[in-house]
């Protein structure tokens, strides 16, 4: 996921409620237990604890990582392996929570509240908002799953299921698989890889995004991950307990954001060495992480606020540019009608695929569902204040309907002209390049076959690689806000250490544990940030049910 947008501008953003809400009655101010230290003549405004043990702790796991390489490897895919082979069950019921909550806030009374106020107006008009909430979603792990997911799934469904000596399935296709079944295959592999970029993660999203909004534009709480939590915390909230929840948001945010740009490096280099014939080794990967790192950084020091909204803004035409021409040159039919199949299909395996229980596709369910639904959660508190400042003015039901349904048709589309053209290349024609292709390889194998090969696979390079360079950017400023206690506007050399880590990040997983070791420490914090989320849907019911509607008593109380 992308937020491409930054969300720089201060605390003044954070206006006050415009008409009748109940606002929080509480003394603390942003910032109170911030401490300003000066290193080599550079100022500091950070939160005490929460800056110092994030810090330390993602030092000391990036420098064990790269000394101890032998040994963390085994270890993160034991890790990812435990996880998922334990506790699957629990990120799927988790999705399914998030989907019944946002979708019943959408027909409750509830969904009348306005975020910011009954009186406050929406910050932006439609289409530049749903062109914000596209862009939120729209990212490297679009470009990188687009042709590989689809193909996975209906290659692993139409080869059907396989047995091994111990009893259980060794095969990789969701559900029952459609073996010999080529339209059956289709059907089920489109809808085994929507069902992971359509409604679950953006309810999880949604939810953080919504919990964000409505505790800092109405409640008139810092836009932290702590505020949402003042409803059964209380004051404590500005304690310990809430310490930990931003701790939590840091450790989650970070290693969801170093999965996005290992699996982006990876993709880059894969690109570059079928293009260019440059090498696709470990040394490749860290040359390019850090010189990408280095532009963000560069975007950083300078203060490119526009500059990087100009650029994200580019990326997304040039997304948007290669999509249309996926549907001109690439199977135009089958892409149209597929579309609208792939909803029905969708819609029709939803309830089996995301059943946590009684499941025997072990490989899809444990290998594809619970890291990815661990990834997504990883980057709700990313992606979710993003959207938040930009929803102001929005009702909960107009809010919810648009960051559910919107970037879940784009998805839709996506994966639809991407994966059905690699899809009816290998039906049609035979060819078996993609399927035969290494993951990160398959996108490049598919548009080998079409016009201006070079051009677009090019394109597809720059769109990781931009999106690396946004998401470096956007991401650094967002954990900034958390360890700065809440500040939007706190000094540069704060981001710049986050930039840098970010990088430092990736390059440690990479080279201590592949692209397992990215998924496994994406598991690892997306677990305890699941309980979080959880818990904060009980936290933004509680909140959304103090607002005022027509009828009820308004009453300015501490909630």
């Amino acid at each position: 996921m992308e937020n491409p947008a930054s969300m720089e501008g201060g605390n003044e953003d954070l206006r006050r409620p415009e008409g009748p809400t109940t606002t929080v009655d509480t003394d603390y101010v942003i910032g109170q237990d911030n401490i300003y230290p000066k290193v080599l003549g550079l100022k500091f405004d950070l939160h005490g604890s929460v800056f110092t043990i994030s810090s330390l702790v993602i030092l000391a796991f990036v420098l064990l990582t790269l000394a101890l390489h032998d040994q963390v490897e085994p270890l993160l895919n034991g890790i990812r392996d435990w996880l998922t082979g334990n506790l699957t069950w629990f990120f799927i019921l988790a999705g399914n929570i998030f989907v019944v909550v946002a979708l019943a806030l959408i027909v409750t009374p509830l969904g009348k509240i306005r975020i910011g106020g009954p009186d406050a107006k929406p910050d932006y008009s439609y289409a530049g908002w749903f062109a914000m909430l596209f862009a939120a979603g729209m990212g490297i792990g679009l470009v990188f799953y687009g042709v590989s997911e689809p193909m996975s799934h209906f290659s692993s469904s139409l080869a059907g299921t396989t047995v091994g000596e111990s009893g259980l399935r060794t095969d990789w296709a969701p559900l029952g698989g459609a073996q010999g079944d080529q339209a059956a295959a289709l059907s089920l592999g489109m809808a085994a890889t929507i069902y992971h970029w359509g409604l679950h993660p953006w309810a999880a999203y949604a939810l953080v995004a919504l919990s964000l909004a409505i505790f800092a534009y109405n409640k008139g709480l810092p836009l932290t991950m702590r505020s949402v939590f003042y409803p059964i915390l209380g004051e404590r909230v500005w304690g310990w307990p809430g310490h930990v929840i931003d701790i939590l948001a840091v450790f989650s945010t970070l290693f969801g954001l170093a999965t996005s740009l290992g699996f982006g490096a990876k993709q880059a280099a894969t690109g570059l060495n079928y293009l260019f014939d440059i090498p696709n080794n470990d040394a490749s990967l860290v040359i390019l992480i850090a010189g990408i790192t280095a532009v963000a950084l560069c975007s950083v020091m300078a203060g490119l606020d526009k500059g990087v909204q100009r650029l994200s803004m580019i990326n997304m035409a040039l997304a948007f540019l290669l999509l249309f021409f996926i549907i001109a040159v690439g199977p135009t039919l089958a892409i149209a009608t597929g579309f609208f199949d792939n909803i029905v299909s969708y819609l029709e395996y939803i309830p089996a695929l995301s059943m946590p229980f009684g499941r025997e596709d072990a490989n899809y369910s444990q290998g594809w569902t619970a890291v990815y639904w661990a990834w997504w959660i990883s980057w709700s508190p990313f992606v979710g204040m993003f959207i938040a400042r930009v929803s102001r003015g929005r009702t909960v039901r107009e809010f919810l309907i648009s960051v559910l349904l919107v970037p879940t048709l784009v998805s839709i589309l996506w994966m639809t002209a991407f994966g059905g053209t690699a899809i009816e290349q290998l039906v049609s024609t035979g060819f078996t390049g993609v399927q035969d292709a290494a993951l990160e390889l398959k996108l490049f194998e598919m548009l080998n076959q079409l016009p201006l090969a070079a051009i677009t696979s090019s394109v597809g390079i720059v769109l990781v690689i931009v999106f690396f360079v946004t998401s470096s950017d956007s991401g650094s400023l967002v954990i900034d806000s958390i360890t700065a206690g809440g500040k939007m506007n706190a000094p540069k050399p704060q981001r710049i250490f986050w930039c840098i880590i970010e990088g430092a990040i990736a390059i440690a997983l990479l080279l201590g544990g592949g692209l397992g070791g990215l998924q496994a420490a994406t598991v690892s914090t997306g677990l305890p940030f699941t309980l979080v989320l959880l818990i904060a849907c009980y936290a933004i019911i509680k909140g959304l049910m103090s607002e005022p509607t027509e009828g009820r008593l308004v009453r300015r109380t501490r909630t």
